[in-house]
């Protein structure tokens, strides 16, 4: 986000404090503090560019502070002034991290000015050396992401480009299709991975509590606000926030949001002063948000403010080349859950995987084969195991219906599935009789079984078939 520079300025005399600030004017954000507590309450809830720490204070060290910055808060840079100079003072202040050292009383006031641009185009440089260096790392970090599909593998090359960037990204896509995976893998390949990475649902909160969560809220602010409470946006400083559904909440909340995306700048509710923040902002929706700004349910600037990079994830009919990973690794994880010996996929299951539509996505693809890992009882996972919707077909007695509200290649497989399970239950599963009976050969029945998912041994019974199962 576009900002003026925040200063944090730590002097115990009021007259030096006044005369630095105005000396900076109004180019940049300043804070004017009098002691090193009420420094390091100001580090705590907002983040600073530069920081001018007077060394001398009544009882106190600014060489500690200059410490505490430099371990806790890489990104701010010190400058150190003192009115009582020493070769020892500034050489210490200096091995702690201070990138200035300026003596009081200033005899030339522009000094102030030219030290702390000098400061501010060399975090600059910095900064911009981090980036580059990153956007040439050929490494990404995509432990998280499942999949070889071009439209997967083209997402992640997007990802590696803006990761470093430290700008505003907006995910769509429908639900389920992993949007809350891609954004925390921007954030763990961007220079803000050591930093909090949090996940908040706005459709799933009222607009006075995610007010609340976000910005925090002041003690008696309303019913049962016992205790002061930061918010998500504190939380997240110097990391990234995740906004999720964010085209659910209202539009007078958006006004608020919008200022915080604009300045940085927010208040807690009940409070009577602003905090700042630095925080990056990634949203996602699985709506048609254009359509929502046109119908005027989604504020057209915070859409164009949010839209700067913009990542669209397919639903998983369309890149069907990555169920096959995903499938094995859900299988996987839930044996692992669940204490299962490794579980193998029948093609026939497979078959079903790779046909259903999964209007849940990926979402839905997990839950299917967890609830295909409880209930399988062999070594490979069967149709049956699967969710009925998806594995249980259409019954040997079960009329076919509703051809008019579906495809033709699916009123034919729902037909041929119905063909076969009325063929193998005649036949007590007697592979030779049925495909005779279909005047087919045994391969090409076996073929049909296994693509259209189903499991031919659980017909075998004790019969005048009963051998029917062998080829």
């Amino acid at each position: 986000m576009i900002e003026s520079p925040r200063i944090l300025i730590v002097d115990d005399s009021p007259e030096s404090l006044e005369l630095i600030g105005i000396q900076l004017g109004s180019v940049y954000q300043k804070t004017l503090v009098t002691s090193l507590q009420e420094a390091r309450e100001k580090l705590e809830t907002g983040r600073f560019h530069v920081a001018i720490v007077d060394l001398v204070l009544p009882g106190e060290n600014g060489l500690d502070l200059i410490r505490e910055i430099t371990a806790q808060y890489p990104f701010t840079a010190v400058i150190a002034i003192s009115g009582q100079a020493s070769i020892e003072n500034a050489v210490m202040a200096m091995k702690l991290g201070a990138s200035e050292f300026i003596v009081k009383p200033l005899r030339n006031p522009d000094l102030i000015n030219i030290m702390v641009e000098k400061t501010l185009q060399a975090q600059w440089l910095i900064a911009e050396n981090r980036r580059l260096s990153a956007m040439l790392n050929k490494e990404l970090d995509t432990n998280l992401i499942i999949g070889n599909s071009p439209p997967i593998q083209a997402l992640i090359q997007k990802v590696k480009k803006i990761s470093a960037l430290d700008t505003l990204a907006l995910i769509t896509g429908e639900t389920g299709v992993g949007k809350s995976v891609f954004a925390e893998l921007i954030h763990r390949n961007s220079p803000r991975k050591n930093k909090k990475f949090v996940s908040v649902n706005c459709g799933s909160l009222t607009e006075t509590l995610l007010e609340s969560l976000l910005f925090g809220h002041k003690r008696g602010s309303f019913t049962d606000a016992h205790r002061d409470k930061i918010g998500y946006f504190q939380e997240a400083n110097g990391g990234t926030l995740f906004l999720d559904e964010i085209t659910e909440t209202s539009l007078v909340f958006q006004v608020k949001l919008l200022k915080v995306l604009e300045s940085g700048v927010y208040r807690a509710v009940g409070s009577d002063s602003d905090a700042t923040t630095d925080t990056r902002i990634i949203a996602a929706t699985n709506k048609d948000i254009n359509q929502l700004v046109k119908e005027g349910k989604f504020r057209e600037d915070l859409y164009y403010r949010l839209n700067v990079i913009n990542l669209h994830i397919p639903p998983l009919r369309e890149r069907k080349d990555d169920i096959r990973l995903l499938a094995s690794s859900f299988v996987q994880e839930f044996c692992q859950k669940y204490g299962k010996t490794e579980l193998k996929i029948s093609p026939g299951v497979m078959s079903l995987l790779l046909n259903y539509d999964w209007k849940g996505n990926i979402r839905e693809l997990r839950n299917a084969l967890e609830h295909a890992v409880i209930l399988a009882e062999n070594k490979v996972i069967q149709p049956e195991d699967l969710p009925e919707i998806i594995g249980g077909g259409i019954s040997a007695t079960e009329p076919l219906s509703d051809t008019d509200s579906i495809s033709w290649a699916q009123a034919r497989d729902a037909f041929g599935r119905h063909y076969i399970h009325n063929l193998l239950s005649i036949t007590g599963g007697n592979i030779q009789k049925a495909s005779a009976l279909a005047d087919i050969t045994r391969e090409n029945l076996y073929k049909k079984c296994t693509k259209l998912g189903i499991d031919w041994r659980q017909y075998r019974k004790s019969s005048e078939y009963d051998n029917g199962g062998e080829i």
